[in-house]
Order: structure tokens, then sequence, then C-alpha cells
């Protein structure tokens, strides 16, 4: 196999809890460490990331931790694709955990396919052995949860997708299509992905290739972050000024909450009907709790699983509503 540069680039934030399993999952990758530089661009952590990274000892790999203070994923993409030397970036989020031959899966897919970019499938683990964390992360990967999102739910082949987790780029990728969006402080992935495939650009899900991702383990948490992502939908949106920047299922969660206060105010009206979708969303969850539970052998996931559906829902769809709110006090910086 060819052995290309790698520079492998971590975007971080207060990341203390698992960084330097992060660190110990690329020492121990069967793609040639001699090929591989790691980048930690730190947004000014101050839980003792840093510390945990410039003490992190190893002579196999070149590990650098540079400054990001402008704090966000998109500045700290850009600067480490600015800064390293590698044939091939790839980026890895400290927030998973990724098996021994990750590295260098990702770069056969990536060489095979001639692609723009390359990804593997997103497993969703729960933080903890409790039901709730259990039914959080079983939701995130569920069809009813996520839609399709190919990344989530899983391929049995190499296909075509619209994006892909982290991802795994040619260097030349960023002067044909240009860098990450530094307006975005959520979905910069996507929109580039986005862009890629506007321009003509291949990218690729490969079945062979997965990470572990965490799920958040609490309701609360699962809202607040939910609710930030449907907010940068129309965020998104606005900043680019092209729907196109996102998917139809971005926007669902949107629709599923406008339908709700519609149906409450024609409810007053005697209009009772309009509650048979609702019904029907009631059942779905019943249906995809029960299976969820089923399959885990464990019953308490059942109305636990419909109360994370229905937090997933709610706090997306709420956080576009309120992104659509906020939008005539916000300026658009082209």
């Amino acid at each position: 196999m060819l052995y290309p540069k790698v520079s492998i680039l971590i975007p971080c934030l207060n990341e203390a809890r698992y960084i330097e399993s992060v660190l110990r999952d690329i020492e121990s990758q069967t793609y040639s460490l001699r090929h591989l530089e790691v980048w930690v661009i730190d947004g000014g952590s101050t839980d003792g990331t840093r510390e945990l990274v410039a003490n992190f000892r190893t002579e196999l790999i070149k590990i650098t931790l540079l400054d990001n203070p402008d704090r966000f994923v998109p500045q700290a993409m850009n600067r480490g694709i600015r800064e390293s030397q590698g044939a091939i970036i790839v980026r890895m989020d400290a927030h998973a955990s990724y098996p021994p031959d990750y590295v260098e899966k990702l770069v056969a897919g990536l060489l095979k396919t001639g692609a723009d970019n390359v990804g593997g499938v997103w497993i969703t683990r729960p933080r903890n052995n409790s039901p709730k964390a259990r039914a959080i992360a079983a939701v995130l990967t569920h069809p009813l949860g996520v839609g399709n999102a190919l990344f989530r739910i899983g391929v049995d082949r190499p296909v075509e997708a619209d994006t892909v987790p982290f991802g795994c780029y040619p260097r030349g990728v960023f002067d044909k299509y240009g860098y990450y969006d530094e307006r975005l402080e959520r979905n910069q992935d996507i929109e580039l992905n986005k862009r890629i495939r506007a321009g003509g650009g291949k990218i690729f899900l490969l079945p062979e290739v997965h990470c572990t991702y965490f799920a958040r383990d609490t309701f609360r948490d699962l809202w607040k972050n939910n609710f930030q992502n449907g907010r940068w939908v129309i965020r998104t949106a606005f900043l680019t000024g092209q729907l196109a920047s996102l998917s139809l299922r971005h926007f669902v969660p949107l629709g599923f909450v406008l339908y709700l206060l519609g149906a409450i105010l024609l409810s007053l009206a005697g209009w009772w009907w309009v509650w048979v979708p609702f019904l029907i969303y009631f059942i779905l969850t019943g249906i995809a709790g029960l299976g969820i539970a089923i399959r885990a052998r464990c019953f308490p996931m059942l109305p636990l699983s419909r109360i994370a559906f229905g937090a997933l829902h709610l706090s997306y769809g709420l956080g576009s509503l309120w992104g659509i709110m906020e939008l005539p006090m916000k300026k658009k910086v082209v």
C-alpha cells in the first residue's frame, strides 16, 4: 500500500475527559505512523486539555498543539489545513473513539474511489449503561429520529452521500472548492460537503470504516445540543444565502413544530381532526420505542425512548423557529 503523508486535525475545546484516549487511538493506528502528523487545534481550553496534550509522551508520531483564538471549529480546521504538510487531511473529533484501522481504511477508500471526501459510519454509543443514556443513543441511530442520515443508520456498500462525519480529503480539495466557512459555528462540514457536490465532486460513505461517538446522556443535554443544531440550520441557510447548503431532513423538525402550533390554534376552533397526524406520530414513536426496548431487553427504555424522540424533534424544531425569529436582529456577513 502507498503511504501518502496524512495530517490528522483535531479541533477541541475543554476535552480533558477524552483527548488522551483519542491520542492513544491514533498511536495505535495500523497506518504507517512515520507518515502521520497530528495537530490538536485548541480553542483556549481551561480544563487541563492543553496540559494533557503537551505532556502526552510518544516517540511514534509527531503531535503539535496549535492555538485557535477564534475558538470555533471552522477556524481551527482552516488554520490546521494551512499549517499542516500532509497530502491528505483527516479530521478527527475529540469526542469519539477510533479503531486501529481507521486511517488506513479511510486512505485506501479515498485512493480507490478517487473521491473528494470519504468517511465512515458513525456508531453512536451511550456514555454510561443507564436505560436513559441507552435510549438516547438508540434514538440517535433510528431512522425515525435522524431521518435518512446514512452515516448514522449505516450502509452495506460504498455509496455516494451528501455528507460524512469528520472527513478524509485530498489537500487539493480546499484549493478547488474553498476552505471551511468561518461564519458557521455549526454545520460547517455539511456546508463544505454540499459545496463539493455542487461543484461536481464526489463524497463516499464507506461501510467498512467506522468511529464511535458518545451521545449525550441526559434529556437536558440532548435538548440543549439539538436546540442549537436547529437554530444553526436557519443561520446556515441565512449566511450562505441558499437552502441547498443543507438537506431537507434538517428542516423537517421545524415543520413538525409549526404543525403543532397550528394544531393548537385550530383545535381551539373545534377542529379536533387536526390532531390525527400527531396521533400517528405518537403511535410510530411507540412502535419504535417498543422495538428499541425489545432489542435491548430493557422495558424502561420504551417510555424513555419516546421521551427522547420528542425531545430530539421538539428541541431541533424550536431551535429552528428561534433562528427564524432572531433573523431580523442578525446582519448577514459576506
